[in-house]
Formats: C-alpha cells, structure tokens, sequence
C-alpha cells in the first residue's frame, strides 16, 4: 500500500514538474507593431511603447522613437512593409526606455538626433519619477550594449534636418515631461510629433529625476501649440490629436499646477491635496489617473512652490 502511496506522490510531482517546464518554454506572446498611415510618406506605429513615426524621404528612412527593449526587430520589419528604404536616422522626442531602447537594434550606421539634455539623461538612463524598473529589465540599456544607440547628433532650441517636402524641424519649448522634450514637425505634411510631454489626455508623467516640472509643463505644452503650420499631432501613447486638444491640454497642466500652489498656500497637505482632486469638468473624458501618479505630480509642483 504504501509502495502505491509513494509512486502516487512521485507521478504527482513529476506531473508538476512537467507542467512548470512547459510553462516556461512557452513562446512569447508576438510582438505586434500596428501601422496607421497619415500620408504617404508619413505612418505612425503602435505597440511596444510609445507611438513611432516613420517619415519616408528621398534619401531614407527617419523614425521618431524606437519603443521598449526588443521592439526594435518587430519596428524595423514593420518599416519594411510600408517602404523598401533604409532607414537612415532615429530622432527620440525623451530619453524614457519606451521611446529610445530599440535604437540598439537599428543598425550602428543610423544617425541619432536628440535634444542636449536628452542626450545627457539617456547617458544615465535614470529611471523616472515614481517608475520602479521592472524586474530583468535593463539598467541602461545603451551602456549594457557599448553605447550603441546613444545620441551623436544634438540641438539646443531648434534644429533643420532636410529641405523641401522632406524637412523636419526640431524644436525645444522648455521643461515639461522631462526637460529636454522635442516636438519635431514635419512641415511639408502640417504634423507634429509631441511624444510624452502630450502622451494623451490624461495626468502626464513629471519625471522630475530627468528634469521635468509641473509648474512650467504647462507653459511649455502652450508655446509648442502656436507652432505655425501645424494641425495635427501625434501624441505619445494615444490617437492622433489637434492643435486645439493640444492647447487644452495646456491649460489643463498650468490648471493643476494653479490648484496644487492654491492648496499649498492654503496650509493643506501633499497628501490631503492629492486625496481631494478631481479632474475639472471641463476636461471630460479625460482618463482618471493612478493615485500613485497624482500623489508624485502633486510633490513635484509643491517642491517647485517656494
């Protein structure tokens, strides 16, 4: 009896075992890039991290931001459905992972541009403002791999690359998200890339570990909206957007800021602030943030109220 008692308990955990080694040989789930086509020359791609734009020129390929790490391959098969042209340059709007990693599989020869303070920040690749890194994840993805995918190439306020119906203009509006944000415009198609500082309608992340402020986001945001020859614009991690959505959503940020000084003023706590606010109704629709992302946005403006 106790023979069969035994051979029970082996077949039981052999089972198990089994099990446990199928589930960690099961394939990953794929990694699927989906395409949106604005122009001809013009998609933006999704999934894996923050939107991509693929801006197809005369001489090449110039994606704006590269997704999380190992999304990179998946990106760069997807440019090749939509045209047979190398790619040529990277510009990353900020220097979070899911926006700059894949540039460490794009091939050595791609030119890297970036704002200046991006470019320093993504030497250190500090994790964000209330970000705790996922386990496994890379510690700096660029040093983990030489350098490869780093900036070489920068810009202080603005910047021309190209001419004609394939010239991108850069520009630096101030903090905001991190502080070295960049709106790059593709003039010739009346569209901007904004990535994270206007990641969608919702409470942005301030990264104030990578420089960004919730008291000048606003301003920011407000300055890049009367950018001229611009309608449309391609948002960090939500749909395409107008220029109004974009001067809303300033307002929305330089409201925040407004409320949180009024509360400090107030004698109020971080704590009690972050406890009490509602979004505005004015901004209906606009997606109700993380109690952990509103407890850090309201300590980054009340660290920055003197």
């Amino acid at each position: 009896m106790k023979r069969f008692v035994v051979l029970g308990i082996l077949f039981t955990a052999g089972t198990l075992s089994i099990s446990a080694a199928a589930l960690q040989q099961a394939p990953a789930a794929p990694r699927v890039v989906e395409v949106e086509k604005l122009h001809d020359n013009l998609y933006m791609m999704r999934g894996g991290g923050g939107n991509s734009a693929v801006f197809i020129t005369a001489k090449g390929v110039v994606v704006v931001d590269t997704k999380n790490p190992g999304w990179g391959a998946p990106l760069l098969e997807k440019i090749k459905s939509v045209t047979d042209r190398p790619v040529t340059m990277i510009i990353n709007t900020h220097t979070h992972g899911d926006h700059v990693s894949g540039n460490v599989e794009f091939p050595a020869t791609v030119e890297v541009v970036t704002h200046e303070n991006t470019a320093k920040n993504m030497e250190t690749m500090r994790p964000p403002t209330g970000i705790t890194p996922a386990p496994g994840a890379p510690v700096n993805i660029f040093k983990e791999n030489g350098g490869r995918g780093l900036p070489k190439r920068t810009f202080k306020d603005t910047m021309t690359l190209g001419s004609g119906n394939d010239r991108i203009d850069l520009y630096y509006y101030g903090r905001g998200h991190t502080n070295g944000d960049a709106f790059i415009v593709f003039p010739a198609l009346r569209v901007m890339h904004a990535g994270d500082i206007f990641s969608g309608k919702n409470v942005p992340l301030l990264d104030a570990v990578n420089g960004g402020s919730g008291i000048e986001i606003g301003r920011t945001l407000a300055k890049a909206a009367d950018t001229k020859g611009v309608d449309r614009i391609i948002t960090g991690h939500s749909t395409v957007m107008t220029v109004a959505d974009l001067k809303e959503y300033a307002q929305f940020n330089n409201d925040f800021a407004a409320a949180v000084q009024a509360a400090k003023k107030a004698g109020r706590t971080p704590d009690d602030t972050a406890t009490s606010w509602k979004i505005p109704a004015q901004y209906k629709g606009y997606a109700e943030p993380q109690a952990a992302r509103l407890r850090a946005n309201v300590q980054v403006v009340w660290d920055e109220t003197k």
